[in-house]
């Protein structure tokens, strides 16, 4: 019963026949492998090209189809000045027991600002063309059913004239990295909103379903516990790496619901193992935990393949029984590719002081 009622309330706030009830967006676990989607102005944040893929499996315990899965490929070259990046993003998901889907195709473009001999800025826009169906043959109304034989009947309810919605949305962000001068130490702290102009996203005419816009926050650092020896020296690359741990903490709003999320990641013998804490603040608050583990195969010397896995453990006693959340994600890594020219910056646009070692602003480091 949960579920259907559940289901008709995302139905009717799609249609805008509940006052105040508006769509809201999929979350991620796995934030950071899959920044895009969060901020734009990620986009060619370090070197090279990114590609990143993500799939989430939402309540697998019960019926309905919760999927989401999210794709994206940045591109970092500084041979033209001032520019940081370009990046592809595509977002898939299935919303209620599969009667609505949703697909998302954007662009985001980045600008690099340097503000210091160790602190680089980034500022980044996203367009977005996103396209809605609605399955109204799988809608079961009351007026269809039979007490003895089921669902027999035609409904009385008469179908949207239109099916299928596409609107343009907009996204914008801002973020400064920043690295010490020892180089062991890298933060990244940025703001983002998305759906800027709140885009319609009702099936009816006669009603409008505006899309909240969504305010992210985030904060995340990588400390590198030592040197240890180059991936060159290593039988297996990347093995004699040292311990680098990743913590990181985001924050979202988006119309009456609030979340946070707070945990870390560590990397060491190419494996990662790491947990965060989640809460949100809709309806009565729901809280988990996030368990994340993965392995790094260094193909070639800046080329690599990531495989996670992250499952989320429900701690509130409302969602108990739902099977908690399923999330993979692989992201393909070409650090040194490059389309314009030679190699025009050893390390990164902003550096001015010959002994800082700054490696961490412009080659990713976990």
């Amino acid at each position: 019963m949960k579920k259907i009622l559940y289901s008709v309330i995302i139905f009717l706030g799609h249609f805008g026949l509940i006052p105040g009830t508006m769509g809201q967006d999929p979350n991620y676990s796995q934030w950071l492998n899959a920044p895009l989607y969060y901020n734009p102005a990620y986009a060619g944040l370090n070197t090279g090209l990114r590609a990143r893929f993500s799939a989430r499996d939402q309540w697998p315990n019960l019926q309905q189809d919760f999927r989401t899965y999210y794709f994206s490929a940045d591109f970092g070259n500084r041979n033209l000045p001032g520019s940081g990046g370009i990046g592809l993003l595509v977002n898939k998901d299935n919303e209620g027991v599969s009667f609505i889907k949703d697909l998302s195709i954007g662009i985001a473009l980045s600008v690099r600002i340097p503000l210091a001999s160790n602190i680089i800025a980034q500022v980044g826009i996203k367009g977005s063309l996103v396209q809605k169906w609605l399955m109204w043959n799988n809608l079961v109304f009351s007026d269809q059913l039979n007490p003895k034989y089921g669902n027999i009947y035609s409904a009385a309810v008469t179908p949207p004239d239109d099916q299928q919605r596409m609107f343009p949305d907009f996204g914008v962000g801002g973020l400064v990295q920043f690295v010490n001068k020892e180089g062991n130490v890298s933060g990244t702290a940025g703001f983002a909103v998305d759906h800027i102009f709140q885009p319609d996203e009702s099936f009816l005419s006669i009603a409008k379903s505006p899309l909240p816009r969504k305010y992210v926050g985030h904060l995340d650092f990588v400390i590198s516990m030592g040197n240890g020896p180059s991936s060159s020296q290593n039988p297996m690359r990347g093995f004699g790496d040292a311990l680098k741990i990743n913590p990181g903490i985001i924050y979202q709003n988006q119309h009456n619901m609030s979340s946070i999320q707070v945990g870390l990641n560590m990397l060491k013998y190419n494996f990662y193992l790491g947990g965060y804490f989640k809460a949100s603040s809709y309806s009565n608050g729901t809280t988990s935990l996030m368990l994340l583990a993965g392995y790094r195969y260094m193909i070639a010397g800046d080329i690599s393949l990531k495989f996670m896995y992250s499952y989320d453990i429900q701690i509130s006693k409302n969602l108990q029984g739902t099977g908690g959340a399923h999330e993979i994600s692989l992201i393909l890594e070409f650090k040194s590719l490059r389309l314009l020219g030679k190699k025009r910056y050893e390390a990164c646009p902003a550096i001015d002081e010959p002994d800082l070692k700054v490696s961490s602003l412009e080659c990713s480091p976990f």
